[in-house]
């Protein structure tokens, strides 16, 4: 049987503004009616499997598990990465989960933010690989191509194997003439970045080539620590991982490597103009999401998250509306999207990191104002949850209960407020917030104070492994 393994790391920034460092592309609805990550552990359904492991890095941990819970999709085991360390490490370490626990599966490598059209085709694909697999072959999937496309990597076939071919070669990005070529030849495929092999064959391959990340990967999950749903391993070891890719750590190297052709509807929706490619299109050539306004306006991309956006006499442009950004871009420069985000990052802004809505393994919070000396966020309690027991030494704050029911401790307090009803609680007083009803619990929350940032939390009791200050 297989054993998926959804990479679930990455920051897609040139998808900001609804990409952020911390609710990046895989956790957005971007095509259809699940997120990217959702997306891909559902398309499984096709295929005899497991339920599959995820890898992502610490600081997406709650968001992955929330996005399994929300749609009830089982996982067995979400490995945190205390480092980013490149895909070859980060498959290293659910390989030798598996090997661990005394088994050795077909492991099923998916990024977990690629669009898939024809799930059938995936699935079919998948099947013919597994075969090729079972015989200690390194499976790499190549997208049949429908265009010259000059932003993917590419394989080359050699001679034919089964149901697939011999890997000739590996092909970095190339210029539009070569791009042209490759796709009359026939003979090359997108690199879709997905693979299936024995997690034996794979660790067998990298302690060959890559001896020094197979050791380092090997003590990393000798020492693992389990920890709610997530499988923490050791960081002292992970950090002394060298960086690299499977391709070029293992598959460009190896004796082993078959490619199954893929021809299923892939994107990996690298950026706006991508996403336009793949949605359906109005008789002008738009794409209009949310509250949108045309006149006049073609082969234009607008998703408008909050607001009323109005276009007028518009041709080849995206619009990206949120809370707290808007984009606007020419279609075919929106790769330097990434350019702003840069300038985010170094300018230390807000918006780089974060929406303005940011969630929590309890629910999520809405800064809906704030200025000097005051910050007014809405905050949703999921049904049962609890905040951490905590206190802060710079800000005093004053909840109101807009509805649900609010079990609040308040030093040496406790209290029920229902809506309308409210509490204060002043600076350096221990507290804590918790939903004890079986519908969301929205309040307001004003803090008001001389320093209101979010690392201003000493933390005393958590349900969520988070007692030590972020």
């Amino acid at each position: 049987m297989i054993t998926p393994i959804i990479m679930a790391g990455g920051s897609g920034s040139r998808l900001w503004p609804l990409s952020r460092q911390l609710f990046s592309k895989q956790f957005l609805t971007l095509f259809g009616e699940n997120s990217m990550l959702q997306a891909t552990a559902k398309r499984l359904s096709g295929v005899d499997h497991k339920a599959p492991m995820v890898i992502c890095n610490e600081e997406h941990r709650f968001s992955v598990a929330e996005q399994f819970r929300a749609k009830s999709i089982p996982n067995s085991g979400i490995i945190l990465e205390p480092v980013g360390r490149n895909t070859a490490p980060a498959i290293a370490l659910p390989a030798f989960q598996a090997i661990n626990s005394g088994e050795d599966p077909l492991l099923l490598v998916l990024a977990a933010d690629h669009v898939i059209k024809d799930e059938a085709a995936f699935c079919a694909s998948i099947e013919k690989a597994a075969v090729i697999a079972e015989q200690g072959k390194l499976v790499t999937f190549g997208i049949v191509p429908t265009a010259p496309e000059t932003g993917y990597g590419y394989i080359k076939r050699g001679d034919e194997h089964s149901e697939g071919f011999i890997v000739d070669s590996f092909v970095e990005k190339p210029d539009l003439a070569k791009a042209q070529s490759y796709l009359v030849s026939e003979q090359y495929y997108w690199n879709s970045g997905m693979f299936l092999f024995k997690a034996s064959s794979y660790l067998n391959e990298l302690k060959a080539y890559r001896p020094d990340i197979y050791s380092a990967c090997e003590q990393a999950m000798a020492k693992t620590q389990a920890d709610i749903d997530f499988i923490r391993v050791d960081s002292e070891a992970f950090d002394a991982c060298p960086d690299d890719s499977i391709d070029y750590a293992v598959m460009e190297k190896t004796e082993h490597a078959v490619v199954v052709p893929m021809d299923c509807g892939w994107s990996d929706v690298g950026s706006w103009s991508a996403l336009w490619d793949i949605e359906d299109k109005d008789i002008d050539g738009n794409v209009f999401k949310g509250d949108v306004i045309n006149v006049n306006s073609s082969n234009t991309y607008v998703n408008a998250e909050e607001r009323l956006v109005a276009v007028v006499g518009l041709d080849d442009v995206v619009v990206v509306e949120t809370k707290d950004a808007i984009l606007v871009s020419k279609k075919s420069k929106v790769q330097e999207v990434k350019q702003v985000v840069n300038q985010l990052k170094t300018e230390q802004r807000s918006e780089f990191k974060h929406h303005r809505e940011v969630y929590r393994p309890w629910g999520k919070y809405d800064s809906v104002d704030n200025g000097e000396r005051f910050q007014v966020k809405r905050i949703t309690v999921k049904p049962g949850s609890k905040l951490s027991v905590q206190m802060h030494h710079h800000r005093a704050e004053h909840w109101i209960v807009v509805s649900g029911t609010a079990k609040v401790t308040n030093g040496e307090q406790e209290l029920l407020l229902t809506e309308n009803q409210s509490t204060y609680i002043p600076i350096g007083v221990v507290h804590a917030l918790e939903n004890p009803g079986k519908v969301d619990l929205e309040l307001i929350e004003v803090q008001s104070g001389s320093y209101l940032g979010e690392d201003d939390i000493v933390r005393f009791e958590d349900r969520y492994g988070r007692v030590e200050n972020k």
